[in-house]
């Protein structure tokens, strides 16, 4: 999943850039509002995490601007303006796709742009099975046999996307830019070593079919 977090308060976004790369998601930062304009006009993110009150651009415009797009991110607007009227403004008349007022409980983020980046495709079950592999999006795990599999975030990540692809190929780049973040290098050794990880983990190597130009394939 890829994020955006539009946030002028440094410590704050770097914070909860921080707490959602643990939790398996591609973050990137923006400062002001033009810039995170910016940002969503070049790459495609699920979710838009928004400040109202940002710099150059407020979040409150950044937001109709972007509800211009065909396909925009969904937003929600994190803020320290919490009235049940300023609920109803950025819901009703700028848009938003959800409202978290600050302070908040970061498990309370994380379960909302989760929910979000559900909303925003077409929609599928929350398990992924193949034979006795079990992928369970909501609860965050995957099961073989029962038998629990530790995977990190990243791991988790890309076997989400493969299992989800159905065969398809999934490129190399692609995963690095719904995995990782902008700042990752596209020739990155990660995506290999990830995905090396996967199998040993899986106990089946051939279930992900090596990258021979296409890209890496789900087997199964």
């Amino acid at each position: 999943m890829r994020v955006l977090v539009a946030e002028d308060h440094t410590t704050l976004a770097r914070n909860i850039a921080t707490g959602l790369r643990r939790a398996g998601m591609a973050v990137d930062l923006a400062a002001t509002g033009e810039e995170a304009e910016r940002m969503c006009l070049l790459t495609d993110y699920d979710v838009l995490v928004l400040d109202r009150d940002l710099p150059i651009m407020s979040g409150d415009e950044v937001c109709r601007r972007l509800r211009e797009l065909v396909d925009p991110p969904r937003i929600l607007m994190l803020t320290a303006a919490g009235t049940v009227e300023d609920k109803v403004y950025g819901l009703s008349e700028l848009g938003a796709d959800d409202y978290l007022a600050k302070p908040f409980d970061f498990t309370e983020l994380i379960a909302r742009i989760r929910a979000l980046s559900r909303r925003a495709f077409t929609p599928v079950s929350d398990v992924l099975a193949w034979g006795e592999i079990v992928l369970d999006r909501r609860r965050r795990e995957v099961r073989i046999d029962e038998r629990p599999v530790q995977l990190t975030p990243k791991e988790f990540a890309v076997l989400e996307i493969l299992m989800q692809a159905g065969g398809a190929p999934v490129a190399h780049l692609q995963l690095v830019r719904s995995v990782w973040d902008e700042h990752a290098d596209p020739r990155t050794s990660a995506v290999r070593v990830t995905v090396s990880r996967l199998r040993s983990k899986l106990g089946r190597p051939e279930l992900i079919a090596p990258d021979t130009g296409e890209g890496y394939r789900w087997c199964g």
